[in-house]
């Protein structure tokens, strides 16, 4: 018969420490998956930002840790190249694209999803076949028009198609309204909107997310294009943007690896801030689309 002094004596409890470990260790465990893709993608762009800051011999070789720091590459880029004109370039040309396709994607989607008409399936089914449709098919009859009307060399031919809407930010936005309840139109209706009052008054505030989503993804689009200003501005070098001007900076500093990743640098820069400031807003339009069809 065991008797008090026989039983062992109860566990001390975890420590401080020991708990915070427990926990930091089950937070790992929880989001191991998210970790990996995470050390996935941000390896490349720390190693693009390592050879940015190295010296031109060392760039490239089996050194993956700067020797010494030379942070005066970023400096030397605006004395080889007019990174800032075509920094310049490229907001003129992401930012009307992106304004300009909102002024006219949002009240097509709004048509699409919202109003009651004759051939409103056979006009989406339109805007779904152009968005399959690749933009080389389209690219010589296009640039044929508008060298007979003198805008090449310019960033007219990347701006001005946007004043009728892009198909896929039509496509993205359209999915988005569907999601809103069509009782908050027809009460607007009754109160005596007309339907352009209702857009702007009901539907806009309502659809933010959405409409930023889209705004983003012709941004960034615009942004990165290359394939655009390359067809349209390459006679013109004033006209160039940051893509086209790092595929030509490349060509001419392609022993100086170091500066043409510092430039990469300073041109991904921008971008990053934008999306950081409107991920929450970018996040929430994505996951909110397409809820119903």
């Amino acid at each position: 018969m065991t008797t008090l002094l026989d039983r062992p004596a109860p566990a001390a409890p975890p420590t401080v420490r020991q708990v915070r470990r427990q926990h930091r260790l089950a937070w790992i465990a929880r989001h191991s998956i998210a970790i990996v893709l995470a050390i996935m993608f941000l390896t490349p762009v720390v190693y693009l930002f390592l050879i940015s800051v190295m010296t031109s011999n060392q760039a490239l070789t089996s050194d993956y840790w700067p020797n010494t720091w030379h942070f005066e590459n970023y400096v030397r880029v605006f004395e080889v190249t007019p990174l800032p004109r075509y920094l310049l370039n490229t907001v003129i040309y992401a930012v009307s694209a992106t304004v300009l396709m909102l002024l006219s994607s949002v009240p097509a989607a709004y048509a699409l999803a919202k109003l009651r008409f004759r051939g409103r399936n056979a006009m989406f089914l339109t805007v779904l076949c152009v968005m399959m449709l690749p933009p080389q098919v389209v690219t010589v009859p296009l640039y044929l028009m508008w060298a007979r009307y003198g805008l090449t060399g310019s960033l007219a031919p990347l701006i001005i198609p946007m004043l009728f809407g892009d198909a896929f930010c039509i496509f993205l936005l359209r999915q988005f309204l569907l999601t809103i309840p069509t009782d908050y139109l027809d009460a607007a209706r009754v109160d005596g909107c007309g339907e352009w009052r209702t857009l702007i008054r009901v539907v806009l505030p309502m659809a933010r997310p959405g409409i930023a989503a889209a705004g983003l993804f012709q941004f960034f689009y615009a942004w990165n294009d290359y394939y655009g200003p390359l067809l349209y501005t390459s006679e013109n070098e004033n006209s160039w943007t940051l893509s086209l001007g790092l595929a030509s900076f490349h060509g001419v500093h392609h022993v100086d690896w170091n500066l043409v990743t510092a430039a990469t640098v300073l041109a991904m820069a921008p971008i990053v801030v934008v999306f950081f400031f409107a991920q929450k807003a970018f996040v929430q339009g994505v996951t909110l689309t397409g809820v119903k069809g």
